[in-house]
């Protein structure tokens, strides 16, 4: 029998969550014959919606109506309680884990979990409380979710030593999506190139990356930097402030002969491949200061585009390859980093917590990466075109809804069903 399941998270969003959410739609279509599938569609944050009409959004808005007309059933009482509880056999729910709720009889939270070395309590708590199983992206977090650990008192003054998550974690990467490269209408007048691709912020460190690459190529007038970044949103309103706080930092450097082109607004996967591709293009930079999995880095990496950056967090789970002795090697430019208390403006009450830490890319082993991917460019080539293979084999889309599919549904069989499949088992 099919598992009705209601799928709560931003599947309209253009942002990471947004993806997020799309993959785990992908995942459960791909098995219609076990999942009923109903969707409860949230906001995110002032990111903008995706607007291309594909058959994927045709089919998620016919979801949409499908779980609007479901609620509204002469039979459904309050028709809030669709969303809340008892029509459904198990939720999914994709957001951050202090918006976990109880939805169904089983509730699997999906979160890309955290860029820093621990997680809020109000996380812990909530998941405890809610959920059956926490799927996460990648084995920073997992790692985050598990050893984050507390001591606290209880109303009664009772204390709790190495309090912590009481629900097992698991990891589903990010699968490749390859899509034909569609050009941009823009023209490189430099032919050494290093694309930034992340939204302006504490955490991605965008100040250091620009300031830094212009200290180091401002005499050189063959190299460039193109920005595809925003703010909040792909708004007009939010490309002028971008653009005011891009020429604010660059102002200092008005002799400078490096070029920087900025890229703003909606650009459909396409678009991001012939950036990749661009054969201008000399690496992706990321230095930021600590990633949930780093999905630009990734697409650039099974685009074949070496990568500049650090050694922690969420993108070791793909820029790492197995040598022949079955130790992963980082096959990207390496930059150094020290591992810091978080910055005060970057703390986020009940999601990036002012005791926690996260990386800091060395100011000098930068400078050093983006000269070598230049004077080492034969050498830096073929370790990405490693890399691209490794992940074009290991990280294919239908394995990866196999594996997620795998997850869920395993959390939502109940007793009975396991024990129909045991019964149904013919031992020797």
């Amino acid at each position: 029998m099919r598992k009705k399941i209601i799928v709560k998270g931003p599947v309209m969003s253009r942002s990471g969550y947004g993806e997020q959410s799309r993959f785990a739609l992908r995942a459960l279509r791909s098995r219609e014959d076990l999942f009923d599938i109903y969707i409860k569609n949230i906001p995110w944050g002032k990111t903008g919606m995706v607007a291309e009409a594909t058959e994927e959004q045709t089919w998620i808005k016919e979801i949409l109506l499908k779980s609007t007309l479901y609620a509204q059933r002469p039979d459904v009482v309050d028709s809030s309680a669709v969303f809340q509880g008892a029509s459904f056999d198990v939720s999914l729910q994709i957001t951050v884990p202090h918006e976990f709720e109880k939805m169904a009889p089983v509730n699997i939270g999906y979160t890309a979990g955290i860029e820093t070395t621990k997680v809020s309590p109000q996380w812990i708590s909530k998941a405890n409380e809610t959920v059956d199983k926490i799927i996460t992206i990648s084995k920073h977090s997992k790692a985050v979710l598990e050893d984050t650990k507390y001591d606290l008192k209880d109303q009664a003054g009772n204390e709790h030593k190495n309090w912590g998550l009481q629900v097992p974690v698991e990891v589903v990467n990010y699968p490749i999506r390859k899509s034909e490269p569609v050009p941009l209408d823009i023209e490189f007048t430099t032919d050494k190139n290093f694309l930034v691709v992340a939204q302006w912020s504490v955490r991605k460190n965008m100040e250091n990356t620009i300031k830094w690459f212009i200290e180091t190529f401002k005499d050189d007038e063959t190299v460039g930097l193109v920005l595809k970044t925003n703010l909040l949103a792909d708004s007009i309103i939010d490309r002028e402030h971008t653009t005011a706080r891009l020429q604010a930092l660059i102002a200092p450097h008005k002799d400078r002969k490096c070029k920087i082109y900025l890229i703003h607004g909606e650009l459909v996967p396409g678009q991001l491949e012939w950036l990749y591709q661009h054969p201008t293009m000399k690496a992706l930079i990321n230095i930021a200061h600590g990633e949930g999995y780093g999905l630009p880095m990734f697409e650039a990496a099974y685009n074949g585009l070496p990568l500049i950056t650090t050694t922690w967090s969420g993108q070791m789970d793909f820029i790492c390859k197995p040598n022949k002795k079955g130790k992963r090697v980082p096959r990207v430019i390496r930059v150094d980093y020290d591992i810091k208390p978080v910055q005060k403006q970057a703390v986020w009450k009940g999601v990036i917590e002012e005791n926690s830490m996260w990386a800091y890319a060395k100011e000098n082993s930068f400078k050093r990466a983006l000269q070598s991917c230049l004077e080492k460019e034969a050498h830096h080539q073929k370790e990405a075109k490693t890399l691209q293979r490794y992940i074009l084999q290991n990280f294919k889309e239908e394995d990866l809804y196999e594996q997620f599919v795998a997850l869920v549904n395993l959390q939502s069989t109940t007793d009975d069903e396991i024990d129909d499949l045991f019964s149904q088992l013919q031992l020797d």
